[in-house]
This record gives structure tokens, sequence and C-alpha cells, in this order.
């Protein structure tokens, strides 16, 4: 500072047109200095602007996919319960299912130990009434019509034990022929 106001008092012409061309050099430099500085501010302050945005739209993003989470967890959660309450009705079910087979097992065993036709077979039941052996044969193709294994009510077992009962009652009435 010295030094300009030495050459400023005391100073030539030509330190003095020095003085001024440096000092105008000067100038220039710091109105560039400060226009480039004035243009990083308004770049600075338009990033800025432009990372708020950026901020407010991943901000929503990031609430829209935190609501949406929260929306899956709760529909996760009901439909393990759904699932849950299933498996328990399942459960009570088959206890249930247990509980009536066991019924049903019991019953059958008594009925079985306390059969109405004791001494008579399962399948005699079927030829009740047949008198004599053309109404023997009509009623063993009815039988045979009705529990063939082909049919939707067909029972293989049954349709064996039809067979021998027919058997031993169609030798029955071819005894008592002869006799």
């Amino acid at each position: 500072m010295e030094k300009f106001e030495e050459i400023l008092v005391h100073g030539s012409e030509d330190e003095l047109q020095e003085l001024k061309s440096w000092l105008f050099r000067e100038n220039i430099r710091l109105a560039t200095a400060a226009k480039e500085l004035e243009q990083m501010e308004e770049k600075i302050l338009q990033e800025k602007v432009q990372f708020q945005e950026e901020m407010k739209v991943l901000n929503r993003k990031i609430s829209s996919e935190q609501q949406r989470l929260r929306e899956d967890s709760q529909f996760f959660a009901k439909k393990l319960e759904i699932l849950q309450n299933g498996f328990q009705q399942l459960d009570i079910d088959r206890r249930r299912l247990d509980k009536e087979w066991a019924r049903l097992s019991a019953e059958k065993e008594f009925l079985e130990e306390h059969s109405v036709y004791e001494g008579v077979s399962e399948v005699s039941v079927f030829f009740h009434g047949v008198k004599n052996p053309l109404a023997l044969k009509k009623r063993y193709k009815d039988l045979t019509k009705i529990f063939h294994p082909d049919n939707l009510a067909g029972d293989t077992q049954i349709i064996q034990k039809i067979n021998r009962e027919y058997e031993s009652l169609k030798r029955e009435y071819e005894g008592f022929k002869q006799a």
C-alpha cells in the first residue's frame, strides 16, 4: 500500500501509467473473478434447488415405498392369519373326523358283535324271500347289475360274496330238485 501511495505522490508519468494499467487489469481481473464467483454462486443455487427438488422426489418415493411396504406387511400379516386360521380349522376338522371315525369304528364293531342276522351270511339278506331257482337267478342278475365293479356303486368284495351265496343257494335248489 505504501508503494502505491509513493508512486501516486512521487511517481513519474510512466510509473503512473503502469500503475494505472495494472489497476485496470486488476479491476478487470476482479470483475471477471466477481462475475465467475457470481456465476458459480448462481450455479450452486441452481444445483441446490435441483438437489432440493430431487430430494423431494426421492422423499416422496421413499414415503410411497414405505407405505407400500406397510401395506404389503399388513397384507402378508392378513394372509398369514388366514393361513393360521385355516390350519387351526383343519386341525379341528381332523380331530372331529378322528372322533367320528373312532365312533363309527366302535359302532361297526358293536354291530358286527351284535348282528341281527347271527348265523346268517351278510349277503343272504340280498336273497331273502327267494323261493325258487328262477327267482334266485333273476335276483342274482339284478344284484350283479347293481354291485358290478365297473358300476359307480360297484364293490368287488360284495360281488364276490354275492357269487358265493348264489352258488350255495343254487346248489341247495338243485339238491331239492333231485330229491
